[in-house]
């Protein structure tokens, strides 16, 4: 796979100060290797992919082979104990072993390359941040729609003042036969980390979540087809209020028509507006609006430079890979740090609360103990 030429976009270290040992840890059956993240690796220079664990036999042999590991083990304790890598690929999509992953990594030293979303819950988040800070290292987490060239475009854009001033954003989730509370889990965590991504922090979020027309109680709480955490409700309607007083406006809710291609976020400003699909992660191109009344025909694609094409999912990762490197070499943080994600859960997290209490509450939530319902 010819990737390298995607690295300098976010200009990645090509030529490493060291060689870095990498360990990739998964669980066939119980998350897998996520979103591809055993092949990130794959062609960066200064790596070296040390090893990858597996409880599952066969899935140890496919993610071996994948990855160019040099060995495998059936568990990611020992892996860690007897590799000693510079950096842990957290790789399954399920979160019920995320937290002890992690905590494995970090007592070890290592750099964390982890799957979204980052927790079951804003206390398993908190821990994980925790664990980060008090040994040390670093966390990239993969919410991949910020590494898109485009999307990076949008918020230059965005900041060079092309829409005007910024008045609102709206995002959908993907409304498919998840929608509602998981749909808000797993995907919509992606349009939080977008939000924050072009107008920084949220200081409230007043919420509503229904299911068949009801509202929710605690009791209507249920499992996630994954094990992602408690959710509920098939209709999420949400607003938060960002810094500088912008509105961003959630919603997921069921309907007649579950494959929409509404899922991404819009902004709009006082001179036009965008919309960024992430109908897939890496996403189709973004379109702008240079029309202040939002009502124009005209929609304008933004485009690739000559010769450049969208990255895949593969090539998106190895950017995330690539930018962890580099934050490491150079102290900074990554570009989805574990503070980032923490926002995201932290998001979904308000919206329960601000729905079970009726009112708006404000970030940073002071309720952060216990699961999300």
């Amino acid at each position: 796979m010819h990737r390298r030429g995607f690295l300098p976009l976010l200009g990645a270290a090509l030529a490493p100060a060291k060689t870095y040992r990498v360990a990739i840890a998964g669980a066939t059956g119980r998350g897998d290797f996520g979103h591809d993240w055993d092949v990130a690796w794959n062609g960066i220079p200064g790596v070296e992919i040390v090893a990858v664990s597996d409880p599952d036999e066969q899935g140890r042999a496919r993610a071996a082979a994948r990855s160019r590991a040099r060995r495998t083990y059936d568990g990611y304790r020992r892996m860690i104990e007897k590799e000693k890598p510079d950096i842990v690929t957290i790789c399954p999509r399920w979160l019920d072993q995320r937290v002890a992953m992690a905590e494995a990594a970090a007592e070890a030293g290592a750099h964390m390359l982890i799957e979204k979303p980052l927790a079951l819950s804003l206390e398993d988040a908190d821990r994980i941040v925790s664990l980060a800070e008090r040994h040390g290292v670093k966390v990239q987490v993969g919410h991949t729609a910020r590494v898109v060239p485009l999307t990076v475009r949008t918020r230059e854009l965005v900041r060079r003042g092309e829409l005007g001033v910024l008045l609102e954003m709206r995002a959908r989730g993907k409304e498919d036969k998840r929608a509602g509370g998981e749909d808000m889990m797993v995907l919509g965590t992606h349009c939080f980390d977008l939000m924050r991504y072009f107008a920084a922090d949220p200081q409230w979020v007043f919420a509503s979540v229904y299911e068949k027309g009801r509202a929710v109680d605690r009791g209507m709480a249920r499992r996630a087809t994954e094990p992602v955490g408690n959710v509920a409700g098939d209709d999420i309607a949400a607003m938060f209020r960002f810094h500088g007083g912008v509105p961003g406006y959630f919603g997921s809710k069921s309907s007649d028509v579950p494959r929409n291609g509404r899922f991404g976020v819009t902004l709009y400003g006082s001179k036009g507006m965008a919309y960024v699909p992430l109908t897939a992660v890496p996403g189709a191109p973004p379109y702008v609006m240079r029309d202040p009344s939002w009502a124009g025909a005209h929609w304008e694609r933004v485009e690739y430079p000559p010769g450049a094409r969208a990255p895949s999912r593969e090539e998106t990762n190895a950017l995330m890979a690539a930018d962890l490197i580099e934050a490491i070499e150079k102290g900074r943080e990554p570009v989805c740090s574990a503070r980032d994600a923490r926002w995201t859960i932290e998001m979904v997290a308000g919206v329960y609360q601000s729905h079970f209490r009726g009112a708006p509450v404000r970030f940073p939530l002071e309720e952060r103990r216990g699961a999300m319902l």
